[in-house]
């Protein structure tokens, strides 16, 4: 260990969300925090529904990360050089296209919850052969329904309505990535030789690759009339892509890379078949680990990779099901009613709502994702008196979380057959001990909070450091012990208000005619 400085070999961690960024360096092949540095991102709305971010925005928040992280380091310390690695995670499905001879972005990013591509949705049914116009069409190719959430939906979109993108496409100049291929292109050289890639879980998130030999497909691109010209190449999770060009972390290797969701199924240390975790941030995403098995869901879920360590390795994967409203619906609560003045908040206001009043919340703004995929779905608040308060609004809010995860854990049992015996939990959210009390009261299973919060830069810090050091075991990592929430409600109170969600999920279908 003399080579390296006091804190020992490093490995930097770029953590992308949709809401901020940040740069967390960690002691190699461990959980130990020894520095960060976190900015928010800026996000714009043009017109209702549509969601875009500035990609020289996202691109300089993490710079600004990684600069500041590495400063924190030196004022400990530590020593840059002792930095042996950088991963790479991201918000998932946001869709960035740029000129590969100029650098610069042909379009703002459509960022994963954008609804503008309903349309393009409804023109793309009409092209499913047969006019059957069933959504699940090329699910036996890439594991994934027809949604206006993925993000071939979003680059046809782009193709069709904005002609700087057309002309690239026709001119051959135009690149596609996910948030991950963007930085990394930028990172490792931009228009100077940058390196165009992606990891298989990005990948397997766009409708392009196919599940089975993790290769873009050509009756895939056809489809979307996507040329390939346009996408990078596909690597595993976790080996070397390139290294840094310039900057405080220069000549770095970039080894690892994972969507924000697959990162935090690594960090919780869910490495094995038949271990699941759900992670509460904007929105809420379950992952279950199938292993080296694809399990196709007859139940609207999603077949995604989980991780792939190292090219010569079989992909793992896994089952997933993804609420787009989580603490978003806390965001709606403050900035549009003013029923709260901090998300931090909700808790002590939720508990002083009176139990005699059951106000149940959907809060499906632009759709129900997961197990429903129904985008004519909108919000509605059910059950309301003249005893019912703001407080049980806000209650009912933290509720319609653990309701959705509730409905894809329900979805995951009956595909899968083996019901999950406990769930591994982590985000912004689970700092909040009573929605965690509520979920093990609503899944009926014991919920386990990570005693240690990043667990998402943590997947994407462990996979780096596998990609550079070959001979380590891939193996899971002592970790802090959390906190356990047990069930404390009796099977028929559960099964009692898990129907009356279900009858207010059926009032929220069918409102969007459009």
């Amino acid at each position: 260990m003399s080579e390296y400085g006091i804190f020992g070999p490093l490995v930097g961690s770029i953590d992308e969300g949709t809401s901020s960024a940040r740069f967390i360096i960690f002691k190699a092949n461990s959980s130990e925090v020894v520095t960060s540095h976190q900015k928010e991102l800026t996000q714009h709305f043009p017109q209702e529904g549509w969601v875009e971010q500035d990609p020289y925005d996202i691109l300089e928040v993490v710079t600004t990360c990684i600069h500041k992280a590495v400063e924190n380091l030196v004022e400990l310390g530590g020593k840059p050089e002792d930095i042996i690695a950088v991963g790479v995670t991201n918000q998932r499905e946001t869709t960035i296209v740029w000129d590969k001879d100029t650098g610069r972005p042909l379009h703002n990013a459509i960022v994963w919850l954008d609804m503008r591509t309903s349309s393009t949705i409804e023109k793309l049914l009409d092209t499913v052969p047969n006019k059957t116009r069933n959504k699940n069409y090329l699910k036996p190719l890439c594991g994934l329904p027809l949604s206006p959430y993925f993000s071939a939906v979003k680059l046809r979109w782009l193709s069709d309505n904005v002609n700087a993108v057309k002309n690239a496409m026709k001119n051959g100049t135009c690149l596609f990535g996910t948030v991950d291929t963007w930085i990394i292109w930028n990172l490792t050289g931009g228009a100077n030789g940058g390196k165009h890639i992606t990891d298989v879980t990005n990948a397997s998130r766009t409708m392009l690759m196919n599940i089975e030999n993790l290769e873009w497909d050509p009756l895939l691109l056809k489809f979307f009339e996507v040329p390939k010209s346009v996408l990078p190449a596909i690597k595993s999770s976790s080996e070397i892509y390139g290294y840094i060009s310039d900057g405080p972390l220069a000549g770095k290797p970039i080894s690892g890379c994972l969507g924000d969701q697959q990162a935090a199924l690594v960090g919780q240390m869910c490495l094995q078949k038949g271990q699941a975790k759900a992670t509460y941030g904007t929105g809420c995403f379950v992952l279950y680990n199938t292993g080296d098995i694809r399990v196709n869901s007859s139940r609207g879920l999603l077949t995604t990779v989980a991780y792939q360590l190292g090219s010569k390795n079989p992909p793992y994967y896994a089952l997933e099901g993804s609420v787009a409203i989580a603490g978003a619906a806390l965001g709606w609560l403050r900035d549009n009613l003013g029923l709260l003045e901090n998300a931090k908040d909700s808790q002590g206001l939720a508990e002083t709502a009176t139990e005699n009043g059951s106000v149940v919340f959907v809060p499906a703004f632009s759709g129900l994702y997961a197990p429903y995929w129904r985008q004519d779905a909108r919000g509605v608040i059910c059950g309301i008196t003249e005893d019912t308060n703001s407080n049980h609004i806000i209650k009912a809010a933290l509720e319609a979380v653990c309701y959705q995860v509730r409905d894809i854990l329900d979805a995951m049992n009956e595909d899968c057959g083996i019901p999950l015996q406990l769930l591994k939990v982590d985000g912004g959210m689970t700092s909040n001990n009573m929605v965690m009390q509520m979920q093990a009261d609503l899944v009926g299973i014991n919920v386990i909070k990570a005693g240690f919060t990043e667990s998402t830069a943590l997947g994407a810090a462990l996979v780096a450091y596998w990609g550079v050091d070959s001979t380590t075991q891939v193996a899971p990592i002592p970790m802090m012990n959390g906190t356990t929430y047990y069930p404390q409600i009796s099977d028929d109170e559960r099964d009692m208000r898990y129907k009356q969600w279900k009858m207010a999920v059926d009032r929220s279908l069918g409102w969007d005619q459009n």
